[in-house]
């Protein structure tokens, strides 16, 4: 059972300001997460495995050395460039 004295411990550990007229109803939510996770953990289990539900055994490929672009095809729809790189504005 989450009280309020429990939220306004929490609040000044993480150095929040909550205002008086807002700790019943913040109280009440966090109860209600708190119930949610109980009853996510004590949900029974039938024993199903859910790491591999679509039964993939190896989903990766090779790596693989395929042609590419030369750079200066690449450069050419650049607004401007130098070295065989993109230039870039500095930001302020």
């Amino acid at each position: 059972m989450i009280t309020r004295e429990d939220i306004e411990n929490i609040a000044l550990l993480s150095k929040l300001y909550v205002p008086e007229e807002e700790l019943d109803a913040l109280t009440q939510e966090m109860q209600n997460i708190i119930s949610f996770a109980d009853t996510i953990n004590n949900a029974a289990e039938d024993g199903t495995e859910f790491d591999n539900i679509n039964n993939l055994s190896n989903a990766f490929r090779e790596d693989e050395v395929v042609p590419s672009y030369s750079n200066e095809d690449i450069l050419r729809n650049a607004p401007d460039s130098a070295q065989d790189h993109f230039l870039v504005k500095k930001r302020a």
